[in-house]
């Protein structure tokens, strides 16, 4: 991965569905098939839903302008996971930056069932149709699905900080926000845990609380980690 990560303050998210074919998915069609029946036979659990790739994007007046097309997970994870070569689109996606009342960030240790497991992340997750609301990818109520979903917090118990930080790396684009919970990190890691163990098969396996970036984990996203220093230290 080259380059160094960008850090943009964003007021906004101005996101709309503008579907499109994407060649890739088309010409590397044998290829993905390929793959992801090998990490299906690997993780069973795995499915090939569809998911929302951002085709276009400016940063204009504070507003953060995109547009999105559809594809297959298979395709998408193909991507990804052979280096997120150019191909005409970025994985864009939002991210709940969970922060506790005493300061610390909380995210969640992938499970070993998941297509990344043992990464380190914030409750995230790509795009779904089910995310565009009168046209538009409403990338708040993805991060509160996504949030539930994964650590059973409602987002409405939270504080959300306005605006969104957006990190753009490479292929990648992050947007992060800040959600100030009420209850001390042990507390609130603990009540997560209790909850996750109670399903049957929990997207995530624990979760990991930063303090400072004495915290930070190789195994933690370079985005996620340039979010981090750019809170803790302000670069």
């Amino acid at each position: 991965m080259s380059g160094v990560p960008q850090i943009h303050q964003i007021d906004r998210l101005d996101l709309h569905f503008a579907p499109k074919p994407w060649p890739f998915a088309d010409e590397r069609r044998a290829e993905i098939d390929a793959f992801f029946a090998e990490q299906m036979r690997l993780k069973p659990s795995m499915w090939n839903g569809r998911v929302l790739m951002l085709h276009r994007y400016e940063i204009a007046g504070g507003v953060f302008h995109g547009d999105y097309l559809e594809t297959d997970y298979a395709s998408f994870s193909a991507w990804g996971r052979w280096g997120r070569p150019e191909a005409g689109i970025h994985d864009g996606f939002g991210a709940a930056a969970l922060l506790s009342a005493d300061g610390a960030f909380l995210l969640g240790r992938m499970g070993e069932h998941t297509f990344n497991a043992g990464h380190i992340y914030f409750a995230s997750g790509t795009p779904e149709p089910g995310d565009i609301v009168d046209g538009k990818v409403d990338m708040e109520y993805n991060v509160r699905r996504e949030l539930k979903e994964e650590t059973a917090l409602d987002i409405d118990e939270l504080v959300a900080e306005s605006g969104w930080t957006t990190v753009i790396d490479g292929g990648l684009i992050g947007h992060l926000k800040v959600l100030r919970s009420k209850e001390n990190a042990e507390v609130l890691r603990a009540r997560i845990l209790t909850e996750i163990r109670a399903e049957a098969e929990p997207e995530l396996s624990d979760i990991v609380i930063v303090r400072s970036p004495a915290d930070f984990d190789e195994a933690m996203p370079r985005f996620i980690r340039t979010f981090l220093a750019h809170h803790f230290t302000g670069r």
